[in-house]
Formats: C-alpha cells, structure tokens, sequence
C-alpha cells in the first residue's frame, strides 16, 4: 500500500485490532505533521448515533437510565442510540424514542449534528426535538436494563447544571433546543418551556 495522506498526517499502513457489528478499532502507522514517527489509533463506527429531547404538552421530558459499562457507572440521559447509515437520522431516532420509552412523536425538528469525541473516533450524532406525543409501548433490547423517568424540563436543565447528568449528547440537545427556542425557530408552545430552562 502506498503511503496516503490524511491532512497533514502520512498514514503509512492500517491494521484492525478488533472489529464487531458496531464498530472497528483501528491502528495506523503515522508521520505527524512535524516529520516525527507514531501510531494514531481511530474506533470507526459502523452506525450513527441519533437521540430526542421530548417535550410534552405540560412541559415534562423523558430520562433513560442504564449503567454505563465504559464508565462502569449509572447515567441518566436523553432517548438516544444508533441508526443504520442507509436510514435517514429522524426516523432513526423516532425510533429510538418508540423503543425506549414507548413515546410515539407526531413532530420532529433536528436539533445538529455534532462530532461527539472527534481525537479518537468519526461517529456522527444528530439529535432531534420532538413533540406532539402519544403513549404507545416500549420495547428496549433485552440485553438493556433500563428506568424510564417523566420530568420537568427545568428539572432537566438543573441536574445538567449540577453535574448530575454528565452524558454529552444530553448537554448539547438540551443546550440547542435552549437556543432555538430563544430565537423563535420552535413552536411557541414549546418554546416557552424551553426559555425558562
């Protein structure tokens, strides 16, 4: 293979150290920018990840809580999961929403699409507003022990800001959703649960 050039990086060779249905671990032999020799290691995602702020009609959301292995840790967090890259991310993460919580949604807005830890790995998160629910049934994998929670939104917003909820993707749903509503891009009915976050 000939030496291929990844910005300012050389990639000399790449090998796969572990690969499953979700994901592939790579290492690959560098030249870095300043001419010195390394090795970049890169977790490749075989799907996105897609997650939902729900907002009903009195102002509650909805919290997934499932212990972290990674982090051998319990999280609370948004509905979130991944999506095959051949679907498109709202339906995805309606999806997603249905499976966890039982929610059925009516509407969506996309809220961004963001680059979750972008040093070591290329997944892509879209996250989505949604609104108009309707109460169906959940069905989570069964491998998922997970505890569905209905809260206020402002109660949402305070335990990220007392650090309770740590999880990223939660922060930057709600954080965007805060702005959109300030700038009048959501429904007023919404909206004004947003702004008083």
């Amino acid at each position: 293979m000939k030496n291929q050039k990844n910005g300012p990086w050389t990639v000399l060779d790449t090998t796969t150290g572990f690969e499953n249905p979700w994901l592939r671990v790579e290492a690959s032999n560098i030249i870095h920018p300043d001419g010195s020799a390394g090795t970049y290691g890169v977790v490749r995602y075989a799907n996105i990840a897609c997650g939902v702020l729900p907002i009903d009609e009195e102002g509650h959301t909805w919290l997934v809580g499932q212990h972290r292995f990674p982090l051998d840790a319990y999280s609370w967090e948004l509905p979130e999961g991944g999506g095959a890259l051949d679907t498109p991310p709202d339906i995805s993460a309606v999806r997603e929403l249905t499976e966890e919580t039982g929610l059925l949604a009516r509407h969506t807005r996309p809220l961004g699409r963001w680059h979750l830890s972008n040093s070591v790995t290329d997944e892509v998160a879209y996250g989505f507003l949604a609104w108009g629910l309707s109460q169906g049934a959940a069905s989570p994998e069964p491998s998922e022990a997970l505890q569905v929670e209905r809260i206020p939104l402002a109660d949402l917003a305070a335990r990220i800001r007392s650090g309770e909820i740590t999880d990223a993707f939660t922060h930057l749903m709600l954080m965007s959703a805060i702005d959109l509503a300030r700038r009048g891009e959501i429904p007023e009915h919404i909206a004004k649960w947003l702004r008083d976050a």
